[in-house]
């Protein structure tokens, strides 16, 4: 299934998208790289705890509700999981709505590359994670429009039908 792919492909480029450097900020001629937990956990110390917990919520939570809601879809059509199609099709619902979401964080970053140009005073250049994440979030909103809701009531006939059938 293709949805399996996409989703399975998704969680292992989450790895990169959290552990390499998502952008460096060079303040003066010093900065180091950044990642997404490192950048929230600044924001978080700098005071800015509002703008930490937006990062944090679009940027590590976000995406892993996710794909664990496809997994979660993906297991219950493959496996005839017995869960009512109505819970099923709120989390397929909920995943469907949330993906955008997680493009905030690349906004902001972009957006932030391109205002901060100031020379020898500050420099602000995107890193190999920031690829990564836009990645995660592209294959992730692709797994969730090859996913087929049709497929949840299928699974959920199969198996009111088998256990009448007994």
């Amino acid at each position: 299934m293709l949805t399996w792919a996409l989703t399975i492909t998704g969680a292992l480029l989450l790895i990169p998208a959290n552990v390499l450097p998502v952008m460096t900020v060079i303040y003066l001629g010093s900065g180091e790289p950044s990642t997404i937990i490192g950048g929230a956990l600044e924001l978080y110390h700098s005071g800015m705890w509002g703008i930490a917990l937006i990062v944090f919520v679009a940027s590590i939570a976000v995406p892993v509700m996710k794909l664990v809601g496809l997994i979660m879809l993906c297991l219950i059509v493959q496996w005839r999981l017995n869960v009512s199609p109505r819970q099923a099709m709120r989390v397929y619902r909920v995943v469907s709505g949330i993906g955008r979401w997680s493009l905030l964080d690349l906004f902001m970053i972009s957006i932030l590359v391109a205002l901060v140009d100031m020379g020898a005073i500050a420099e602000v250049n995107a890193g190999v994670g920031s690829t990564a994440f836009a990645t995660v979030v592209v294959v992730t909103m692709f797994a969730v429009r090859t996913f087929d809701p049709r497929l949840v009531w299928d699974a959920y006939e199969t198996r009111v039908r088998a256990t009448s059938a007994e």
